[in-house]
């Protein structure tokens, strides 16, 4: 359980902000030289504005490929759950813990309707509910865009039904992780793909996977075949590549499709080719739908209540890797790519 220092207003003298800019576009694995870190003196608050300190910052795969649609000297796009510092604006008071789009800064002033999404259009912070004795920090995780990512891309798109089985590639991530706990509350059969052994342990002696597999040593299509032999029904995508055209190969007919991410392919520097999945989504009547969890932004705080009951029951559990120092936040970021997280990786300030 971490514990944050309750914060008062700073006065009229802002000070200075540290911030991450985002210096080259990022080719093959992102390294420390594609970021610039800078210090930068604040400006004074206007009416309207809020001074918001970092307490935690979320650095997430979709972040690789978001860059390219921005132009290099931006500041480094990404939430945070921030603390209300000053406050010209009667919709945030002091002490207030919020989440919103402020980038990689330790310090930011901004007029709460002025903040930018990075997938565009503006997207306004939003005052954290109380979570009672869960850490602040699952509001860049369980309980923020992972979770609602796993609550309403499994519930709204592959639509599972009790009995039926669920594949999740991605399994130990942030939002892996979290729907195939949901699949099992939901009563599915769950079978996870991840990336060592350690984190095969974990899905399934601890977050109650049926089964588990480390994909880089195994034949996918034959471990399915022994542990889901009647075919798999739903299918939640966080890494795409070969691996995906071999699940969707052993689905049944109608079986559904959500497609969160492509991780295997982010930090490729020329587009990877893998087998052709139109046969099997033609000849099986599969429906394979891409999503953005912004999609479902009018019942955001319905995603939250949600599994913070569930994880108040006991039946949804979370794993964070925590990064600690802003500074570090790019080492957090390109750790990502290199399987050092297990669950949400966070970055506290």
């Amino acid at each position: 359980m971490k514990s944050v220092r309750m914060l008062g207003s700073v006065g009229s003298q802002v000070g200075k902000s540290k911030r991450f800019i985002l210096k080259e576009h990022f080719r093959g694995l992102p390294k420390k030289s594609d970021f610039q870190l800078v210090e930068e003196d604040l400006p004074a608050l206007k009416d309207g504005d809020v001074l918001f300190k970092a307490l935690y910052l979320s650095v997430d795969p979709y972040m690789r490929p978001t860059a390219l649609r921005h132009p290099t000297g931006i500041t480094m796009f990404g939430s945070q759950v921030a603390r209300v510092l000053e406050t010209k604006n009667p919709a945030f008071k002091v002490g207030d813990n919020v989440v919103g789009f402020f980038g990689w800064r330790s310090l930011t002033v901004v007029n709460p309707d002025e903040v930018m999404s990075p997938y565009g259009g503006k997207s306004r912070p939003y005052v954290l509910p109380d979570f009672g004795e869960v850490p602040l920090s699952t509001g860049l995780g369980i309980l923020g865009m992972p979770g609602n990512t796993a609550w309403f891309g499994l519930t709204k798109l592959c639509d599972p039904k009790p009995g039926e089985t669920l594949v999740v590639t991605g399994a130990a991530g942030a939002v892996g992780s979290i729907v195939g706990q949901l699949g099992k509350i939901l009563g599915l059969k769950v079978i996870g793909f991840a990336g060592s052994e350690d984190k095969v342990k974990w899905l399934t002696s601890e977050l109650n996977f049926d089964h588990a597999f480390n994909y880089k040593t195994c034949n996918v299509r034959k471990v399915l075949s022994e542990a889901a032999p009647n075919g798999v029904d739903c299918y939640f995508d966080n890494v795409g590549g070969t691996i995906s055209s071999d699940i969707m190969e052993s689905m049944n007919n109608f079986g559904r499709v959500a497609v969160c991410g492509s991780i295997s392919s982010y930090n490729a520097e020329s587009r990877p080719t893998a087998p052709v999945t139109q046969p099997a989504i033609v000849m099986k009547q599969l429906r394979v739908e891409g999503f953005l969890v912004t999609r479902w932004s009018n019942l955001w705080f319905e995603g939250i209540s949600k599994n913070l009951e569930f994880i108040k029951e006991g039946k949804l559990k979370f794993k964070e890797t925590i990064v600690k120092g802003f500074e570090n936040t790019d080492e957090a970021f390109i750790g990502l790519f290199q399987g050092e997280n297990t669950g949400k990786a966070i970055v506290e300030a």
